[in-house]
């Protein structure tokens, strides 16, 4: 391996940035994490200081090149995914002239409101895909800043995203992914460009937006002196959001095969070979991994988190392994619990942000173990519920790939493949999401031929869990769910 070439994947996620070091195989051999905490001054206010975004890319490069072992000349690409819609304005020279507005950032209200009323809700959700006009996205942001803080919206002369900004600080370029800005609700995913009309209410230019590129192109050089233990010359790659690169590295770029995340939130992600529309506005549309490509993406605010939430303030002292032990002795159904799992709201497939978690059949006979398996059965449900709809929708789904935390539970495991009906795989490599940015740079980089040939390449299976006994019973247990979704729902102001 001493003449072998390495790639790198990079995360930006909400709360911290990850880099992962990559041999040709697709293995994971220096992972390296760099955390941060978010200002919150006030219940609609997320921020941070940008320049943490890129001392925290700078640190988790640095230990994942160590933990690898590897000379830094060994790396010949970069790419770069995390979240979207957190927003960085910047000077023409990159230096940020306010505070980082996070994307779980509310402040935008009243500006969410005002773009609905002059676009209209259909033409927004054409040109987006998204399915709501909703304050986080960076439009709503963008009004805000212009309409509040006038003087630094003056002195702005680029709009960026996380990855955008630390592309520029890599390489001095500025370029950033289709697969970033559909939430942006500035750009269509129709014609794969900012939308005029949209960026003349706002009062910004489109040089003010970096040039967008398409998944897996490349997007610059790292320059001498770029602040990292990387060296000149290493390619530096545009992604999508991390949901989507997710998808690519745990294998599933064509139809047919879904990814599911289950960590604190929970995530599909169904890919389509043309831009494909819920027209009952239940699942958004984003831009996928390959160039002309789709994914269908449902999500929930609550998943896992539900799960720690229970055993932190009322099974203290239990692991997760206890909660396995305690809730694989119980059969399935919970022995008549049943959960909704809308702790934070509900997205997909209904979206009712209003919504909260309910528990229904309650006896003193439910022990803790009782708990941890109806809220495993939970969101196995609500899994369940966004596959319907997706295969109503035209979506070809044959298998899950399954990632996040859920994925290291035996039970939650095969409790979602009793409910899905449906074999779900395991692959080798934990680091779907860093994974599939790196595949993306080794194409862009020519290391690989394309991301559809790096996947087949450097993504492995090591485990399917097939549907089991306890599927059939499961398919009463989770009509009793949509029916208490359907009871509940619209007292909380949702529609289904």
């Amino acid at each position: 391996m001493s003449d072998a070439f390495y790639c790198m994947g990079l995360d930006a996620g909400t709360t911290g940035i990850k880099a992962v070091v990559f041999d040709p195989d697709g293995n994971a051999i220096g992972t390296g994490l760099a955390e941060y905490t978010l200002e919150t001054p006030r219940p609609d206010i997320v921020e941070l200081e940008p320049e943490i975004y890129w001392q925290a890319a700078r640190d988790a490069i640095a230990l994942a090149v160590s933990r690898a072992g590897a000379d830094p000349t060994r790396i010949r690409s970069l790419g770069i995914t995390g979240q979207a819609e957190t927003l960085i304005m910047t000077d023409e020279a990159g230096h940020p002239v306010r505070k980082a507005i996070v994307w779980l950032d509310n402040r935008g209200k009243e500006e969410a409101r005002l773009l609905e009323e002059k676009f209209g809700s259909e033409n927004l959700f054409r040109m987006s895909g998204q399915t709501e006009m909703l304050p986080c996205w960076p439009a709503a942001k963008i009004l805000w800043y212009r309409k509040n803080q006038p003087e630094l919206f003056r002195k702005t002369a680029k709009f960026l995203m996380v990855e955008d900004f630390l592309l520029h600080r890599l390489t001095g370029s500025w370029g950033t992914c289709r697969g970033l800005m559909p939430s942006s609700l500035y750009f269509d995913i129709r014609t794969g460009k900012y939308e005029p009309a949209m960026l003349d209410f706002l009062q910004i230019k489109q040089d003010q937006l970096p040039p967008p590129r398409d998944p897996g192109e490349k997007a610059g050089i790292c320059k001498n002196g770029n602040g990292t233990i990387l060296p000149a010359g290493v390619l530096v790659s545009v992604a999508p959001i991390d949901h989507v690169c997710g998808n690519l590295g745990s294998g599933c770029a064509r139809e047919g095969t879904v990814s599911e995340t289950t960590g604190c939130t929970m995530a599909l992600c169904a890919v389509s070979d043309h831009v494909l529309y819920d027209d009952a506005r239940r699942i958004s549309t984003y831009c996928g991994c390959l160039p002309g490509s789709f994914v269908l993406l449902p999500w929930a605010p609550t998943a896992g988190m539900l799960l720690k939430h229970f055993r932190d303030e009322f099974a203290s002292g239990m692991s997760y392994a206890d909660f396995d032990a305690a809730a694989a002795s119980l059969p399935p159904g919970s022995e008549g619990l049943l959960i909704l799992p809308h702790a934070a709201g509900a997205v997909s497939p209904v979206c009712c942000p209003e919504a909260r978690a309910a528990a229904y059949g309650i006896t003193l006979a439910h022990k803790r173990g009782h708990w941890a398996r109806a809220i495993m059965e939970s969101v196995a449900y609500l899994l369940r519920d966004n596959v319907e709809v997706l295969r109503t929708l035209g979506c070809r789904i044959d298998a899950v790939r399954a990632l996040g935390g859920a994925a290291k539970s035996p039970l939650w495991l095969q409790i979602m493949a009793d409910v899905l009906a449906l074999p779900i795989t395991l692959t080798s490599c934990e680091e779907a999401t860093s994974l599939g940015a790196a595949i993306l740079g080794a194409a862009a980089a020519g290391l690989v031929p394309d991301a559809v040939a790096g996947a087949e390449k450097m993504v492995r299976t090591c485990r399917t869990i097939h549907p089991g006994k306890d599927a059939e019973i499961y398919r009463k247990y989770f009509r009793d769910y949509q029916k208490l979704n359907q009871l509940l729902m619209p007292t909380f102001g949702g529609k289904l």
